[in-house]
């Protein structure tokens, strides 16, 4: 279990770390009018690469090795619940993420900027929400008002 356990957390270090790097990037890097929309049309652009080729697959492999933990160890608390449930929403901000990067690749809006900060804020919202479950492991009347 152990392996499983480091392998989880590896990924969700690379996960997070490319989740909260994408919308800075995708700020910095979108203009309107740009000079490289030829190179984006013709090869893609850096946050696509970096949504496809390690945002995800960290992504999957971060939720199956976290899978493979709680089948093995077969712990069923509150706060495993709670933080399942963050999980969750970190993934749906996962595909706004790439929602994102397929609006900014299409077309420039002066709001891909505004929303890019919100998805920033939200993401390390949800992450220090994590991180803090995880190791404080409250108990249901901690949790609860």
């Amino acid at each position: 279990m152990i392996w499983f356990l480091i392998l989880h957390i590896m990924a969700l270090l690379f996960w997070c770390a490319t989740l909260l790097y994408l919308p800075t990037l995708l700020a910095v890097e979108v203009k309107p009018h740009s000079e490289n929309t030829h190179l984006i049309e013709q090869h893609g652009s850096v946050a696509r690469y970096l949504f496809t080729h390690l945002a995800t697959p960290a992504a999957v492999i971060a939720v199956i090795a976290g899978t493979l933990v709680f089948l093995i160890d077969t712990n069923i608390e509150v706060w495993l619940i709670v933080k399942l449930t963050l999980v969750a929403l970190l993934v749906v901000c996962h595909a706004f993420a790439g929602m994102l990067i397929l609006r900014a690749e299409t077309q420039w809006e002066p709001s891909i900027n505004y929303w890019c900060w919100l998805l920033e804020f939200v993401l390390c919202v949800l992450m220090v929400s994590i991180i803090w479950l995880v190791l404080a492991k409250p108990s249901v009347e901690a949790l609860l008002p």
